[in-house]
């Protein structure tokens, strides 16, 4: 049971190829087309950006090594009633403009992007200058000894006046994912080498081996809610990229079959998201990460698209849930204290409609994206 590493990962890639392939009705032609547009756009838009580098931080790591990957926790503000402000103290949600600032956490989410965006382009057109500039930010940030992150987090998400580093921060890395899928998306370009394919894999199964025994990495196994889906979507991801598929078989089986249950409720509510001060988002990121953890474990023949216990939990169920609310046919009776917003789910329901094979979450997808209601 393959997943297709691009069309499990690159969803604009597998519009362009299903609707505007041979035998498409004319309004499936032009949605195709225009998929292609965006796609292309935001790669030539890309083309201009980076290399981006753990270097170009402004800020100093208590290890004293620019190598070292640095981020703040972004939801702890300074103390009023300190003079000094320490030790932080937490206001979910509430971004401290602080943690942004000479950090690691931008430079990593430009340089996935730029990589993500320039790598879809390149499967589609074969144009090599986006493969060309791909591969150079992916040498900048994972292979250049003047510029390459260390491969661990010991210093992810400090809190000022607690800690240097702790598992949260992890999070920061979750679209390594799609790092990897880009990565595969490069393997027919001539800029992106079997020595360049062996240096990632190299990092990433050190990376992989820091997760699964260091003290952050255990902490986030540990995690209840959106942060354990993720960590086993990361640790998946580079087990299969090492060529392991049995241990990410492990993981799926022993960790997040067991981590669905106790996330999702029978009637699709995920319990841990829906205490947060925005409990919409992280209710969406959250499927996000599952879908992700599903997807891959296609590669390791286990199908969890269809997993159900007993009791009724799974990952349909959790999209099914989040729908009515999305449509406007419910007003959303949790706490959201951003914007709510319907944009981070709808290629989540494109995937729905594939993984399910059904019309209905791309009609959906369709009507949420014309701004549309039910």
């Amino acid at each position: 049971m393959g997943r297709g590493p691009i069309c499990g990962g690159m969803l604009v890639v597998c519009l362009v190829a299903g609707l505007a392939g041979r035998g498409a009705a004319p309004g499936q032609d032009a949605a195709g087309a225009a998929a292609r547009k965006r796609l292309v756009q935001a790669a030539d838009e890309a083309l201009a950006l980076g290399p981006f580098s753990v270097m170009q931080k402004t800020r100093m790591p208590p290890s004293g090594d620019k190598h070292d990957f640095l981020s703040v926790a972004p939801y702890w503000w300074p103390d009023p009633a300190r003079p000094d402000g320490l030790p932080y103290i937490r206001r979910d949600g509430e971004v401290n403009p602080e943690s942004r600032r000479g950090t690691d956490d931008e430079p990593f989410s430009r340089m996935h992007a730029a990589v993500w965006a320039m790598a879809e382009a390149y499967q589609v057109t074969r144009d090599e200058r986006y493969a060309a500039r791909a591969a150079l930010l992916l040498r900048a940030w994972f292979l250049d000894p003047a510029t390459r992150m260390n491969p661990h987090l010991d210093f992810g998400q400090a809190v000022p006046g607690v800690n240097s580093g702790r598992g949260a921060g992890i999070i920061a890395t979750r679209r390594l994912v799609r790092v990897i899928d880009a990565e595969r998306a490069l393997a027919a370009s001539t800029s992106w080498s079997a020595g360049d394919r062996s240096g990632l894999r190299a990092w990433c199964a050190a990376y992989a081996t820091w997760l699964r025994t260091s003290r952050n990495g255990r902490e986030e196994a540990a995690a209840k809610n959106n942060h354990g889906t993720w960590y086993d979507a990361q640790l998946v991801a580079l087990l299969l990229f090492t060529d392991k598929p049995d241990e990410a078989r492990g993981v799926i089986e022993n960790t997040s079959k067991r981590r669905l249950a106790d996330q999702i409720e029978p009637d699709g509510r995920q319990p841990e998201e829906l205490q947060r001060t925005r409990a919409w988002s992280y209710s969406v990121m959250n499927l996000d990460g599952w879908f992700t953890v599903a997807r891959l474990a296609g590669d390791a023949d286990v199908d969890l698209w269809n997993y159900r216990t007993r009791d009724g939990r799974s990952l349909r169920a959790a999209v099914d849930y989040l729908v009515p609310f999305a449509e406007g046919a419910a007003r959303w009776p949790h706490k959201q204290i951003t914007p709510f917003g319907t944009d981070d789910l709808v290629p989540l329901l494109r995937q729905a409609a594939v993984a399910w094979k059904t019309d209905r979450y791309a009609a959906i997808a369709d009507r949420l994206e014309a701004g549309t209601k039910k």
